[in-house]
């Protein structure tokens, strides 16, 4: 064993002993959409500010800047702690931006009513009834009429303390005196005395006189209005700087109370923009649909994987398996949610970690196959060394497109980029070093030189036997090819014009429900009985047995249960799997955020590919990327498929899909370019089209069992997701030959044309 063999080996056996005490100790966090909750995004609201009156000062505004959204924060963080849900999580997005995850909370109405209520507390003195025309009037402005608990209109004076003033609220249940729940306050600092002040004047007022009564006031709602007791002495209140707010308060209501007052007013307020609820079932579903997927799709592609390339591939296999374990642990290791498409991101790392064993293993049986190559271990090592650029650049541009979708994403297209993004780290790992260490093992044993056949690189492959003895010069009419890849581009994005991308409720805001019916609903059926409900406009999809979408414009509570009660009459019983609110604001910057992701993914890709090659291969590539994005559009408009956050994610994955496959292409042209630099440029380009054949179709092949197991057993998204990728995995294997390449034989053409006019017109 080599020196470098030792140091690979030890560096292998640290990373995955490493890998395997994380995943034993550390669980990964699910997201809401695999074990049900709900998710509410708030953006906080600058006040504006409030002029002076006679007895109350100005109250200036109130920015909603970083600082104030951070403060809002922490009075969140308190809320929800009292509120007692199990695991919840909140962080700050942005300047504005609150992102809430509340598990196993299934009423969204209910959590967003208490975390977006101000929660703004206040005790007035009452100075009498509204028709109490007895009353003394005060001739103050800021006198305000409010409705008791029991329904009695009550005229209010100035507001004489604030919840700024109350240093604490408890619920108890008092059983001595059968008051039932209370809330009991503790007042701090001159809010003690502003108490006793307060209640002092109301107890000089009668027994029974309505402004011997003090209010209490929540959000513009009278909770409270008790009398100061009689033992109260006139002009010296309530002292010791507590009091106790009576009501007919249930257990929730006294709690719910206590919490916001306790945790005080938010600095700014805050609106909900966006709010999405999973019920548990629908996460239970999925989880087990991806398991099964990944299962059968991970086997299926071990097989084939083996069976091409028998013992590499069976060591290859092994490397697999330790990629999906490091891939994991780091899961656990960052703290990373995994939620339904980032669990699909993770599924289909495995496959795309087949692509640098195969590269490998197809520049190995290369080296076999010439003259001078005799040993299986020179041909191994050649082929490590030969793949390693070409390794390096599809990982580079598949990470670029994982950084996109962290940075320019949100949400689960985020945790996508996330799992992606260690996907291809790990999947380097794998193939550069574990499979290395594995293979250099193996072909020291004395019983596996004796037989070569049993290595799997002592062969060319039936793929690559086949296009030799062809030999076909596909770059000889480069612009037949283009005119091709033109027409299918034409007929696939014509259904955007004609039929019109079917934007999602993330891009377009609205109200998205996804029902459980007992028996099977009509789609066209379901359509007609909304219209009659007052809902013309709705957009009602079926996805499987029992399965129904409905999407509308933004819906209150009331039009919510209308919509409920019309699909339960169809299908007997409705169970709401899924609901998601986004407000048109938040809609429109999504839009802008994914037209902005893509152009900045174009961009990054023709940036990379123009430094690492030449600026041609980089034109290439972009125009065969461009090409690719547009088909697969164009596929979903025509299917009526979703363009939602998920879809956004799919369609940045082909992108690195589709450079990778260029990539790979124009690594061996440049091999082949300096290696015959008289060879004319087509001829170049189109042997090193027929040599990267055999990599295209086994890469292609092995990551098609994944994406297929996806697309046939997942659900919803999931499927949908998976039938993106298929349909970008074929695209982009067809732009990578037939449009990348015969670009970059005529922008070629165009470049040279020039330059040998120049050299006539010398001569």
């Amino acid at each position: 064993m080599t020196r470098a063999t030792r140091v690979r080996a030890l560096l292998a056996l640290v990373a995955v002993a490493l890998s395997l005490y994380v995943a034993a100790t550390v669980p990964v966090r699910l997201g809401l959409d695999l074990r049900g909750g709900t998710q509410i995004v708030l953006e906080t609201r600058s006040t504006p500010s409030t002029p002076s009156t006679p007895s109350t000062p100005s109250t200036p505004s109130a920015p909603a800047g970083a600082e104030a959204t951070a403060r809002t924060v922490e009075v969140l963080r308190g809320r929800i702690d009292a509120l007692g849900v199990a695991e919840p999580a909140i962080a700050q997005s942005g300047d504005h931006r609150i992102i809430v995850e509340l598990p196993g909370v299934e009423d969204p109405a209910q959590a967003a009513a208490v975390l977006g209520r101000t929660a703004q507390l206040t005790f007035h003195a009452v100075l009498g009834t509204a028709g109490d025309a007895s009353a003394p009037q005060s001739g103050d402005p800021s006198e305000r009429v409010l409705a008791d608990e029991s329904g009695q209109s009550l005229r209010l004076g100035a507001a004489s303390l604030t919840g700024g003033d109350v240093e604490g609220a408890h619920a108890r249940f008092d059983q001595d005196t059968g008051a039932g729940w209370t809330v009991d306050l503790d007042f701090k600092g001159e809010g003690r005395d502003k108490w006793a002040r307060l209640t002092g004047e109301a107890a000089c007022r009668p027994a029974g006189d309505p402004a011997r009564r003090v209010a209490i006031v929540l959000d513009d709602k009278v909770i409270s209005s008790p009398q100061v007791d009689p033992s109260v002495a006139c002009g010296t209140g309530i002292t010791g700087g507590s009091t106790r707010i009576t009501g007919t308060f249930d257990d929730g209501e006294a709690r719910e109370l206590a919490l916001l007052i306790s945790g005080g007013a938010l600095p700014v307020p805050v609106e909900t923009v966006e709010q999405r609820t999973v019920g548990p079932t629908l996460g239970a579903a999925a989880v087990t649909a991806a398991v099964r997927a990944a299962g059968i799709g991970t086997v299926l592609t071990s097989l084939f994987v083996i069976g091409i390339y028998r013992l590499v591939g069976a060591l290859a296999v092994v490397a697999l398996a330790c990629h999906g374990l490091v891939s994991y642990a780091a899961l656990a290791a960052l703290g990373a949610t995994l939620t339904l498409p980032g669990l699909a991101g993770f599924v289909l790392a495995i496959g795309m970690a087949v692509d640098a064993n195969v590269l490998v293993f197809e520049r190995a049986r290369e080296e076999y196959a010439t003259p001078r190559r005799t040993s299986l271990g020179s041909a191994l090592t050649a082929g490590f060394r030969n793949a390693f650029s070409a390794v390096a650049d599809t990982n580079v541009t598949t990470l670029i497109a994982a950084a996109l979708l962290f940075f320019l994403g949100s949400g689960p297209v985020r945790g996508f980029g996330v799992t992606l993004g260690i996907g291809v780290l790990a999947s380097m790992l794998s193939a550069l070093v574990i499979t290395r260490v594995l293979a250099d093992l193996a072909f020291a044993r004395r019983h596996v030189r004796r037989r070569p056949q049993l290595s799997g690189i002592a062969g060319i492959g039936t793929v690559r036997e086949w296009v030799t003895r062809r030999d076909p010069d596909l770059m000889r009419r480069p612009r037949r090819w283009l005119a091709v890849s033109a027409a299918v581009l034409v007929l696939a994005g014509s259904g955007v014009l004609v039929r019109g991308a079917d934007l999602g409720v993330e891009f377009t805001g609205g109200r998205l429900i996804e029902y459980a019916t007992d028996r099977p609903v009509d789609a066209d059926r379901a359509r007609e009985v909304l219209a009659g409900a007052g809902f013309p406009r709705a957009v009602v999809q079926t996805s499987g047995e029992g399965r129904l979408t409905v999407r509308t414009a933004e819906l209150t509570e009331a039009e919510e249960d209308r919509v409920t009660a019309a699909i339960g009459d169809l299908g007997g019983q409705a169970d709401k799997l899924r609901d998601e609110s986004v407000g048109p604001g938040i809609g429109e910057e999504l839009r802008r955020g994914a037209v902005i992701a893509l152009v900045v993914a174009l961009t990054a890709q023709l940036l990379y590919l123009a430094a690492r090659f030449r600026w041609t291969f980089g034109a290439a590539a972009v125009v065969a990327m461009s090409h690719d994005v547009v088909v697969l559009v164009g596929v979903f408009a025509w299917l009526g498929k979703p363009v939602d956050g998920v879809f956004v994610a799919a369609l940045l994955t082909v992108i690195g899909y589709s450079v990778n496959d260029s990539v790979v292409v124009f690594d061996r042209v440049r091999e082949l370019t300096r290696r015959e630099r008289k060879r004319p440029f087509a001829r170049v380009a189109n042997a090193a089209v027929l040599q990267t054949v055999p990599r295209t179709v086994n890469t292609g092949t092995g990551a098609a069992f994944i994406l297929a197991a996806l697309a046939v057993l997942g659900e919803g998204s999931l499927a949908d997701f998976a039938l993106a990728l298929l349909i970008g995995l074929a695209v982009g294997t067809w732009s990578s030959v037939f449009t990348a390449a015969p670009l970059a034989v005529e922008l070629h053409r165009r470049e040279r044309a020039p330059v040998a006019a120049r050299r006539v017109a010398a001569g």
